[in-house]
């Protein structure tokens, strides 16, 4: 059997078993190749042409019946435990860049993360841009992302579940950002160190409707990284409507609030009726990631 052909087979294997994507791939052979490439200790970027228009590529070279044993466990993990391949390999990729995770932190997959590669954010930054917060951080990628991408910038990661910041200590230290960023235990904006000249937040804003609904990979996550109903509510937007009253306080004058709140717009417009936030392009639409500005924020805080 081919590498090419082992990873059909187990695409096949996947879609039979009805298991569900969304964290870091979003179809049966995408994650078969993830899965199977991680095993044989390939490069995930291993090509995977058309063996008859490249007959000695490495996608037509034999795997040996040990390789396919070893891929057979693999997959038999991931169909029977219903975890997202990223907990099954301790590692997921974002923008290119390499993360450990494990059951303790929510798969990266933040949209977030193409604004700050892309330069989305350039005109909303400036030279006294210095100090930024990534709350909710989770794995530590953002903050990790953030310091790569702006190297003067001095990055607050932090989360209120020290299983989360334990994860992110291990990607800190992983990418040698231990001088640049600071790890803090904190309950939404309660024990940050501000003030900030950029908030970047990932939070828990699956509505009541949603968190019900969810297949067994997501549900394998922390909850307390997904519902946004911790405070009572159906919407999703519990931990939003805090961030927004509190975040004012915690922001330098001109900073700005990038804000992640996936498929709930709906329930964010009917949340803040009064607000008019930048929404920002991504690779999931215009309707995933929105921006605030600290003068937006204070004006909400007025009116209500």
């Amino acid at each position: 059997m081919t590498l090419l052909e082992l990873i059909t087979q187990s695409a096949c294997q996947l879609d039979a078993a009805g298991v569900a994507f969304g964290h870091g791939t979003d179809n049966a052979f995408d994650e078969a190749a993830w899965l199977v490439l991680w095993r044989l200790g390939l490069p995930l970027d291993t090509p995977l042409d058309d063996p008859a228009t490249s007959p000695d590529s490495k996608e037509n070279q034999p795997v040996s019946l040990v390789q396919q044993g070893e891929v057979a466990m693999l997959l038999e993990a991931r169909i029977s435990s219903r975890q997202p391949a990223a907990y099954l390999t301790h590692e997921a990729w974002l923008m290119g860049v390499p993360f450990y995770v494990d059951e303790r932190a929510i798969v990266p997959r933040s949209l977030i993360a193409e604004l700050l590669m892309d330069e989305s954010l350039d005109y909303w930054l400036g030279q006294d841009t210095r100090r930024a917060l990534d709350l909710c951080t989770g794995n530590g990628s953002l903050a990790v992302l953030a310091a790569m991408v702006w190297p003067e910038l001095a990055v607050d990661a932090s989360d209120l579940s020290p299983d989360a910041l334990a994860v992110a200590r291990i990607n800190v230290d992983k990418h040698g950002l231990q001088g640049r960023i600071r790890l803090l235990s904190s309950d939404g904006l309660a024990q940050v160190h501000g003030p900030y000249d950029l908030i970047l937040c990932n939070p828990p804003y699956v509505n009541a409707a949603s968190m019900a609904a969810l297949p067994p990979e997501f549900k394998a996550e922390p909850t307390i990284a997904l519902d946004g109903n911790q405070a009572g509510s159906a919407d999703g937007m519990d931990f939003v409507r805090s961030l927004l009253a509190q975040a004012p306080a915690h922001m330098t004058p001109g900073a700005v609030l990038l804000l992640e709140i996936g498929n709930e717009r709906e329930h964010f417009e009917a949340a803040f009726p009064q607000l008019e936030p930048v929404w920002l392009a991504t690779s999931a639409g215009e309707d995933q990631v929105l921006l605030l500005t600290r003068e937006a924020l204070q004006s909400l805080a007025a009116e209500n």
